[in-house]
């Protein structure tokens, strides 16, 4: 038996990396309610937007109007619920700045040609970029995630190298980046796979830098997860109902769904802070608005014995 953690940490993504990739664009109210709902279900990290240009990413338009309006509520005024929003260059983050933003997000991968296709640049050019506007995020005391996508394998390189993932997750530890979340953006990974990288990604930042984020295209993101928990691994990023994908990698589907992480962590004794049946109503009501269902076979059953 692994030496399970008594508590794990859980980084929802869903109102930006899970609404990003839907075709329905979700009204300011709806996304609203939303992250309201989540913060009531425990949540305490989670992602509020994007500061992308808008003709790319229009799902992301009104990202500032959100966080106005979610200061308006006072949703964001406890220490305990910390709103982070990603940016991808200093365009970006002088929006994130101008509407007041204290946590972000810059976005890498560990290939080139996802790097170029997701954000028009080279790895070593967002790298360049990163570090300037670290720098300026660091004097403002705004703390910084960084995402490695594409760190098991990319829709145009194929199967990556640990040691390409792990050589990116190295610069942006050396810029000051606070936690790095490690992507497999397309859900190809195997828990074989998630040994051979976040062993070694765990020794060269330590445990408290490093997050996992599993899609479940191939229906691994569950089995992923629990490798990373028996490895070392004790923040896991998820989304509510399982939402998600990506809009530059046409085979990506959706994360991992918070609320079949947080069932199989009770099941094991290990802490969320999440009430999970207050979370599946979320996510329930939100399949309603958009009006589809969700991949979450949590959410799934809590809506057959709702009927």
């Amino acid at each position: 038996m692994a030496d399970y953690p008594r508590a794990v940490h859980l980084f929802e993504v869903g109102p930006r990396d899970g609404l990003q990739n839907e075709a329905q664009i979700l009204s300011l109210e709806d996304k609203l309610w939303f992250i309201t709902g989540l913060i009531r279900a425990g949540i305490q990290d989670f992602e509020v937007g994007a500061f992308v240009r808008p003709d790319r990413v229009p799902q992301m338009a009104d990202t500032a109007l959100l966080y106005a309006a979610a200061r308006k509520k006072r949703l964001l005024s406890s220490q305990k619920v910390r709103a982070w929003s990603l940016v991808p260059n200093e365009k970006g983050l002088e929006r994130a700045l101008e509407a007041g933003v204290t946590k972000i997000a810059v976005f890498t991968a560990a290939t080139d040609a996802f790097a170029r296709r997701n954000i028009g640049m080279s790895i070593d050019e967002s790298l360049e970029v990163f570090g300037r506007m670290i720098q300026v995020a660091k004097s403002r005391s705004i703390q910084v995630r960084g995402y490695v996508s594409t760190a098991f394998g990319c829709p145009f390189e194929g199967k990556v190298a640990p040691k390409k993932a792990l050589h990116v997750i190295e610069k942006l530890a050396d810029l000051g980046v606070d936690q790095i979340s490690i992507g497999d953006t397309i859900g190809v990974a195997t828990p074989k796979q998630v040994d051979e990288l976040m062993k070694p990604a765990l020794k060269l930042i330590g445990p408290k830098k490093v997050a996992g984020h599993f899609h479940d295209t191939r229906g691994t993101a569950l089995a992923n997860a629990l490798r990373s928990l028996e490895i070392g691994v004790r923040i896991l990023d998820s989304s509510a109902g399982g939402l998600g994908g990506c809009p530059f990698a046409p085979s990506a589907t959706g994360n991992l769904p918070t609320e079949d992480l947080v069932y199989m962590l009770n099941g094991m004794g290990i802490r969320t802070g999440i009430d999970l049946d207050q979370l599946c109503k979320v996510s329930l009501e939100l399949a309603h608005r958009m009006g589809r269902s969700l991949s979450s076979r949590c959410v799934q059953t809590y809506a057959a014995q709702m009927e």
